[in-house]
């Protein structure tokens, strides 16, 4: 494994497998989405270059964690070969639904915060971790538009996924952000409803800014570098639960390799800055 004191990895992606394997920079992980990985191949091959320097994280898009139907069990029999060949650091999916039927969607999409769509979750994320032996963590949605029959707050909704499941969560600034300015919700109010206990990773990414019927709105593409507001946002987070494992996710419109580097150098930079801080204070 590659000798690293940092907490701040990025996401690993096929244009970047040489620029990883060749220069092997000082990361602390490199994050993977199972599914490109379930059918082995070179893919899975690169991968397993990737973890004899690096510890793997597997974020799942693809388990349905809240849909109505049964989890697929061949999805989950994938994952676990994963989880068993890697054993990765950390296991996350989503706070989301994106299969109906035979019908996979090409999205994670939002669900209505209710009890009955809590129970349904929190009952697949039980499922999941004693599937795979071990504790997952789920990561806060983005959308745009919310449901008039919600009942409670995205942010208790969370935290009641938390501790009911007995899961971790996975802290995705930017999405908080996005919704804050889509939903005029409140980022303070949603940080201050979350238990440090239950956070295990953030996540930083970029988004982009669209107008729909005169209105901007922000569309969560994770393909531009963070922006100032989130990253002031990761400061906060850093101050009010600390330091955690932290991820550059850059998933489209990649750019060069250095320029994600130095997002996840700014990350590791902030982390120190945050700490120093803290310890001033004390």
């Amino acid at each position: 494994m590659a000798k690293s004191q940092t907490m701040v990895g990025v996401g690993l992606r096929s244009q970047h497998y040489n620029d990883v394997l060749e220069s092997q920079p000082n990361l602390a992980f490199l994050e993977v989405h199972p599914e490109n990985y379930f059918c082995g191949g070179l893919h899975m091959h690169r991968l397993k270059q990737a973890a004899e320097h690096y510890p793997i994280s597997l974020h799942g898009v693809g388990l349905s964690l809240g849909s109505a139907q049964p989890l697929d069990k061949k999805h989950l029999q994938h994952l676990k070969t994963l989880v068993d060949i890697f054993d990765p650091i950390l296991v996350s999916d989503h706070v989301s639904w994106s299969a109906s039927g035979n019908a996979h969607l090409g999205d994670l999409l939002p669900l209505p915060y209710t009890e009955e769509s809590l129970t349904n979750i929190v009952e697949h994320i039980k499922e999941t971790q004693d599937f795979l032996g071990r504790q997952m963590l789920v990561e806060n949605p983005s959308s745009y538009l919310a449901f008039n029959h919600s009942t409670m707050r995205e942010a208790e909704f969370m935290a009641q996924i938390a501790h009911r499941a007995e899961c971790k969560l996975l802290l995705d600034l930017n999405n908080i952000y996005v919704q804050a300015h889509n939903h005029g919700d409140d980022v303070d109010d949603y940080l201050s409803t979350l238990d440090a206990d239950t956070i295990s990773e953030y996540h930083l990414a970029g988004h982009i800014k669209e107008e729909f019927e005169g209105e901007n709105i922000l569309i969560d593409t994770h393909s531009m570098p963070v922006v100032d507001d989130v990253w002031d946002l990761y400061a906060q987070a850093l101050q009010r639960f600390g330091a955690k494992p932290t991820l550059i996710e850059w998933d489209k419109d990649l750019p060069e390799f250095h320029i994600l580097l130095a997002e996840a150098e700014k990350a590791e930079q902030l982390i120190a800055t945050v700490e120093a801080q803290k310890k001033v204070a004390s």
